[in-house]
């Protein structure tokens, strides 16, 4: 994997956040792909329980400063970033006070999703894209991890279909079983389609419970890995059933090798 360029994009990563399966993947493989030479970056939310000062995080002035509108709102976009220690792997963090300065990830104290976690993920997906643009740095592969990352694809393969950058970037969606319970704003789709996707690529939405939101992620990704032993059976016959490449489950011992595999040998073919 040589001078690929990888892009991970993941609702969390340690050593930012508490160790979890996504968490750890999404730390795992880009440094499995630094080790093997490839040009990596990541991006996280920058939620208010990420300790800034002990994590050296620093605001980009060159690359913050723009709006991004969610559901007709101008909503400022902050960008900061990161190095993961002994690594030399650059972290960037979307930041937006109304979006992620509570010091917490998805739920409140009592563990109830925030209500607005469906506009956090729009301005998460929306803030990366935008982001990566200015850098203008060339993806080969984008890799989402985690459910708040997973509208990311939607965006790419329609609100931002005709942006050259991505012309050749192919997008690699990793299936976890952690979830949450219930739906996301139930007006989602429509805040989906005010930005001119639509209703019919967006069709899942229509019900934002946590399979709708994955099942819309691989409709739009270009292969898929079942990232977790303990997906649904209903989950993971739709991802046998969408004809789109998938890796199985691979251990922790045999994942670096599989996903080199599947990277070098399906994606980017």
């Amino acid at each position: 994997m040589k001078d690929k360029r990888i892009l991970y994009v993941s609702s969390e990563v340690v050593p930012y956040l508490a160790e979890n399966e996504v968490s750890n993947m999404s730390y795992d493989v880009p440094k499995m792909i630094n080790d093997q030479g490839g040009q990596i970056r990541i991006f996280m939310p920058r939620y208010g329980n990420i300790n800034e000062r002990r994590h050296q995080l620093h605001e980009v002035i060159r690359l913050s400063g723009m709006n991004l509108v969610v559901n007709d709102l101008d909503m400022p976009l902050i960008i900061k970033v990161a190095s993961i220690p002994k690594e030399r792997i650059q972290v960037y963090f979307i930041d937006n006070d109304d979006y992620f300065k509570r010091k917490a990830t998805f739920t409140d104290e009592l563990g109830v999703l925030f209500p607005d976690n469906d506009e956090r993920a729009i301005f998460f997906a929306k803030g990366v894209v935008e982001t990566v643009k200015k850098l203008n740095w060339v993806p080969d592969i984008i890799h989402v991890h985690g459910w708040l990352a997973s509208l990311l694809p939607l965006y790419l393969k329609h609100y931002y279909k005709n942006e050259a950058l991505f012309a050749e970037t192919k997008i690699v969606t990793s299936v976890y079983s952690q979830s949450f319970d219930g739906n996301l704003d139930m007006q989602l789709l429509n805040k989906v389609a005010f930005d001119g996707i639509s209703k019919e690529a967006a069709q899942f939405l229509a019900a934002p419970n946590y399979e709708n939101i994955i099942k819309t992620a691989v409709m739009h990704s270009d292969a898929v890995i079942i990232a977790s032993e303990g997906v649904s059976s209903s989950l993971t016959k739709f991802i046998e059933s969408s004809e789109k490449p998938f890796l199985p489950f691979a251990s922790k011992d045999r994942f670096a090798e599989m996903y080199t595999e599947f990277y070098k040998n399906t994606v980017l073919l």
